[in-house]
């Protein structure tokens, strides 16, 4: 009965009290988030600051990028438009695309899990702009929306995906035991047919610490498909050497060591086989 008046009163003022996920669950979790390397060297797309990332050097091939989520200026799908890679562009919160280009499109929708007047899914956005089997690149900075459009995708869609490049929001709440199950399902889900090859706070969200465990309310995270490279191993390098701060007036953040240090023998072999 206490407990219940305390969540009460806790609402009454805004606060949200959830039940606390073990620590040792978010670190197995952020295990798996380490990056590995390829055959495949990374690249910078786009700008040095907010909008450029971090992609191995496999596009050639790649027919067309997926971006959710619009900015005033998109550097990177530039810079995949000149390399012939198609573009198609979604925000409902934006009146146009920033780009101006035959081989952009833009409609004016936010992806989400049901396709209706203001939202479009994953899945109808792709029949619609790229209805063959090629192969194609997912950027999608969505402020949170991630998580229930990657559950939500089709197995076969998400497999055409060679390369995967996402901004995941509220990483903090890896703490709050049913956000985790969520961001875990997706994690695990992406972690069947990808590797992480790139994992990079973004600094806008700065940190939080729980315990000794130092969480980025945001990443930058880079995924190839497992059958397009070989992992040979670890990245060593945090951050690397072509990570620039997203937000150039303050100090870039380094993955904190819980998400690659630590690491046994016997523990990576196991990553590395996944």
């Amino acid at each position: 009965m206490l407990k219940h008046i305390a969540v009460s009163a806790a609402f009454r003022l805004g606060i949200s009290i959830a039940k606390m996920t073990p620590n040792d669950e978010v670190r197995e979790l952020l295990r798996q988030l380490y990056p590995v390397t390829t055959e495949h060297e990374l690249i910078r797309l786009g700008c040095a600051g907010d909008g450029g990332y971090l992609v191995p050097d496999d596009l050639a091939g790649i027919e067309a990028c997926f971006s959710p989520g619009v900015d005033n200026r998109a550097t990177f799908e530039e810079a995949l438009l000149a390399q012939g890679i198609r573009c198609h562009l979604a925000d409902r919160s934006v009146e146009k695309s920033p780009i101006d280009s035959a081989d952009c499109t833009f409609v004016k929708k936010y992806v989400g899990v049901v396709t209706n007047g203001d939202f479009i899914t994953l899945d109808r956005w792709i029949e619609e702009m790229e209805p063959n089997d090629g192969d194609l690149l997912l950027q999608m900075d969505i402020e949170g929306a991630e998580w229930p459009a990657l559950l939500n995708i089709s197995d076969t869609n998400l497999a055409r995906f060679r390369i995967i490049v996402l901004e995941l929001h509220d990483m903090e709440r890896l703490m709050d035991k049913h956000a985790f199950r969520i961001i875990n399902a997706v994690m695990g889900r992406l972690l069947e047919k990808f590797y992480v090859v790139h994992n990079h706070p973004n600094n806008y969200g700065g940190l939080v610490k729980v315990d000794s465990i130092e969480i980025p309310r945001a990443l930058e995270i880079t995924l190839l498909r497992r059958d397009r490279g070989t992992s040979s191993g670890f990245a060593t390098q945090f951050p690397h050497r072509l990570d620039h701060a997203n937000a150039e007036d303050r100090n870039d953040i380094a993955l904190p060591a819980a998400w690659h240090m630590g690491v046994r023998t016997s523990e990576r072999t196991s990553m590395e086989s996944r």
